[in-house]
């Protein structure tokens, strides 16, 4: 696994993972049939390289994999703190051309496919409303909006409640303190970026701030290929969450798969097989 640092504007250092494809199944590049790279955009507070136990196994089906890493979070430095002022803008307008650039320049070959996780697939598919065709397709795993319209039960007042207090705590300490919450904290975040998203949970629109585009109206105007992956136990992404992402792209040629192992939010990314196969025969059917 090859490792590139990228500088941002800020001073932030943001790692990318390329993980060239190997293994008997590898097929061969032709301008008819080029080979998918597998672009992995992790979930709020995972790792990138934590990835690697999901872009292996890609890798050994024949598909190059790049990991990406989310700006502060995993090995990227340093931490955010009270100075910190990116969000879903900055992180899709400025982060994602300079590591999709190293993608494209180490396979040059390859068509790249933006495999989102949780959060990932919310600023993958953002990303996609900016590039228009330049990508392969999206792939969102466990992905939704934390819209509280898409929950059931208790559930729907307390992501509309929860996400109003962290909102208010982050801009209280400056920055998300999530590094010290033991469970679901989601690490140490900037206090733009969870706004975004607490706006997000209470409104159900991608606004942004600083937005320079109207998100909605790009995203709805997509026209590519999308496969959006739930799981079984998986509690933050349930399938109302997860179709209220996709009810944003009318024009999408959307496919999807409920896998039924009780793999949850995170349990796929160590436990891949099953979920290896099915977006292995997804992305040989395109």
């Amino acid at each position: 696994m090859e490792t590139v640092p990228i500088q941002m504007p800020d001073g932030t250092t943001v790692p990318v993972r390329l993980i060239p494809a190997k293994g008997e199944r590898r097929h061969a590049v032709t301008a008819d049939a080029p080979r998918p790279v597998v672009v992995i955009v992790p979930g709020l507070g995972v790792p990138g390289e934590y990835y690697s136990l999901f872009g292996g196994p890609l890798a050994a089906r024949g598909f190059d994999v790049a990991l990406l890493e989310l700006r502060g979070n995993g090995n990227s430095t340093p931490k955010p703190n009270a100075a910190s002022a990116y969000g879903y803008q900055e992180l899709v307008s400025v982060d994602f051309p300079a590591m999709l650039e190293v993608v494209r320049e180490r396979f040059p070959a390859s068509t790249p496919y933006l495999l989102g996780h949780s959060m990932g697939g919310q600023l993958g598919v953002m990303y996609a409303s900016r590039i228009r065709g330049r990508l392969g397709g999206l792939i969102l795993i466990a992905s939704g909006t934390p819209y509280h319209r898409g929950y059931r039960g208790l559930a729907a007042p307390g992501f509309l409640l929860g996400s109003a207090a962290i909102s208010l705590t982050a801009n209280l300490a400056g920055f998300w303190p999530g590094h010290k919450i033991t469970a679901g904290g989601f690490g140490r975040q900037s206090k733009v970026l969870i706004n975004d998203w607490a706006r997000l949970a209470r409104s159900g629109r991608f606004e942004p701030t600083g937005a320079d585009i109207d998100y909605e109206e790009r995203i709805s105007r997509l026209k590519l290929p999308v496969l959006s992956i739930t799981m079984a136990g998986d509690e933050l992404t349930p399938p109302g969450s997860a179709r209220h992402l996709l009810d944003k792209l009318p024009n999408a040629d959307i496919s999807t798969w409920h896998n039924p192992a009780p793999l949850g939010h995170n349990g796929w990314i160590s436990d891949p097989e099953s979920t290896v196969d099915y977006i292995e025969k997804w992305l040989r059917d395109r």
